[in-house]
């Protein structure tokens, strides 16, 4: 592949991407970039996390059901996971500047729309394009970071935008406690707007457009549908596999043609002039690697921070607030150890800190499968604190793999890439290990029930307490009395304790696998050498 370079605008001179011109004045100031965009990618990701505490309050304020309640959350995300990548292209074509500072306005936009709807299909209706405004501003962010910054300074960079990034997700759950039990469900999403508008500011002071000499011209309008068409059913089997049945007719038929649809996407790609994705981008091993691992990252964090939830208000009985609190250690030990990270991988390379930031996240999950009904505060916090240890280095290193391994002109996708990797991995994570956890307490739950000589139950009481027990809830009925209740209590969060043990030890394993696909990564050549393009 022939050297890369990038047009100043300005001056209309080529210039080395990654020896930017001196910054005069506000404009294009790298690390001021940097906080402009952290705060755009902040919405965003706290928007993954936030949400989940106030749909109880949603449910009951708008009358909505359970089904409606599920779409909220899955909307988001469709509309997020299917976009991304498109959303990339668009910023490498348009410039990513412009692109983000959209993506900023219009997810504001539909955060303050959702906090005046007065119904259910208009929150999820907003609610879709905030997943989309979201997918535009991501690989935006990403971009003009690759753009801004020198080589030397990108993992830094890089560390500190995943510390944003694990900030805001993990500590989504505490400001939509305080928020909902103090103000309403509407602030949940009235706070985007301020948010946004200071995003915007900043970003027309100070963002710069960078533009790759070779950007793509055209659109690869067959590329588009046939990719995102096969996301779509990738997450919609996965988000819908629990509820249907993973052998249901319904759920394989998505399965199956969103292999179908991957398969036409990669046919295509090799006849179409500009390609959407240029295969030969996956010919760079360590671009591959770092996009599975990425997968692989998110399976083992999301699926598994999925029960912990449960698991503290369910099981502890504890307010989301105090959930939240208790996943402090998680959260302070990414914002701490992200930079540091970035730091390490720039010294040393992303190899070792990744292959020992999976090994922790196994540990961690190892450790967390040994978690019980009376485990205590001090030894939660030590296994939550391991695994943001283990996850801060891999959230910046496999960045750093994924975009620095791919050609400048096509930054944008690759940012995509790695947001969409990991929203596929997540949904993964949790389906799969959703589905480990219910047959688990199918499997248990009867045993158990009679084990501790309750009152028998007919097939669909049992199936009714299953359905409970797998959220951590005991299926006690009202006027139950409290000798009762207790045993009710103790078999529930038994059986769910033991179902989740088993799957984070599945994650432990993922992790395991993980940590052996990290020694497949290295430096992307452009950051290696300072200059030029990623040989593929």
């Amino acid at each position: 592949m022939t050297s890369q370079t990038t047009v100043d605008k300005a001056s209309r001179e080529p210039r080395d991407p990654f020896s930017p011109a001196p910054v005069k004045g506000l404009r294009g100031h790298p690390w001021l970039t940097l906080f402009s965009v952290a705060i755009g990618v902040m919405m965003v990701a706290l928007d993954g996390t936030i949400v989940a505490i106030a749909n109880p309050a949603i449910q009951q304020d708008l009358g909505a059901s359970l089904a409606d309640v599920q779409w909220i959350t899955n909307g988001y995300m469709l509309a997020l996971a299917v976009s991304l990548i498109t959303a990339g292209k668009l910023g490498d074509r348009f410039g990513h500047r412009q692109t983000f500072l959209i993506g900023v306005v219009g997810f504001a936009a539909a955060s303050g729309a959702i906090g005046l709807s007065h119904s259910v299909v208009l929150v999820i209706t907003f609610r879709v394009l905030q997943g989309l405004f979201g997918a535009l501003l991501m690989p935006a962010a990403l971009g003009l970071l690759r753009a801004t910054f020198p080589a030397e300074k990108l993992n830094m960079a890089i560390g500190i935008w995943g510390m944003v990034i694990g900030a805001s997700t993990a500590g989504g759950p505490i400001l939509g406690g305080v928020l909902v039990e103090h103000v309403s469900w509407q602030s949940v999403f009235f706070i985007n707007v301020p948010v946004g508008v200071l995003a915007l500011v900043l970003g027309v002071l100070i963002l710069k457009d960078h533009r790759a000499e070779n950007a793509p011209r055209s659109f690869d309008i067959a590329g588009i549908v046939l990719l995102s068409t096969a996301m779509f059913c990738l997450i919609w089997a996965l988000i819908k596999g629990s509820e249907w049945g993973w052998g249901d007719l319904r759920t394989v038929g998505f399965l199956v043609a969103a292999v179908v649809l991957f398969v036409a996407f990669a046919l295509v790609e090799q006849r179409v002039r500009e390609p959407l994705i240029p295969l030969a981008m996956f010919r760079s091993v360590p671009l591959s690697a770092g996009t599975v691992l990425m997968v692989l990252m998110a399976f083992a964090f999301m699926g598994g921070l999925f029960f912990v939830t449960f698991y503290l208000q369910n099981v502890h009985g504890m307010k989301a607030v105090d959930a939240g609190l208790h996943l402090l250690p998680l959260t302070a030990m990414m914002i701490v150890a992200s930079p540091l990270a970035g730091f390490l991988i720039t010294k040393f390379g992303p190899r070792v800190p990744l292959v020992g930031g999976m090994v922790c996240t196994a540990v961690a999950c190892f450790g967390m499968s040994q978690l019980t009904v009376g485990t205590g505060t001090f030894t939660m916090s030590i296994w939550f604190a391991l695994l943001g240890l283990g996850l801060a280095p891999v959230m910046v290193g496999a960045t750093e793999v994924i975009v620095g391994n791919a050609p400048m002109e096509l930054s944008g996708v690759a940012g995509g890439l790695q947001q969409a990797a990991m929203q596929v991995g997540g949904s993964l994570g949790t389906a799969v290990l959703g589905a480990i956890m219910a047959s688990r307490v199918d499997a248990e739950l009867d045993g158990n029930w009679k084990e501790a000589q309750l009152p028998p139950l007919s097939p669909e009481q049992l199936d009714q307490a299953s359905s409970a027990v797998k959220v951590g809830m005991p299926p006690i009925a009202p006027g139950t009395p409290p000798e009762v209740a207790g045993k009710i209590a103790g078999v529930a969060h038994d059986t769910f304790v033991s179902g989740m043990s088993t799957a984070f030890m599945v994650a432990g394993i993922v992790a395991v696998i993980a940590a052996l696909v990290a020694t497949l990564t290295k430096r992307g050549d452009n950051a290696e050498a300072g200059a030029g393009v990623g040989h593929i």
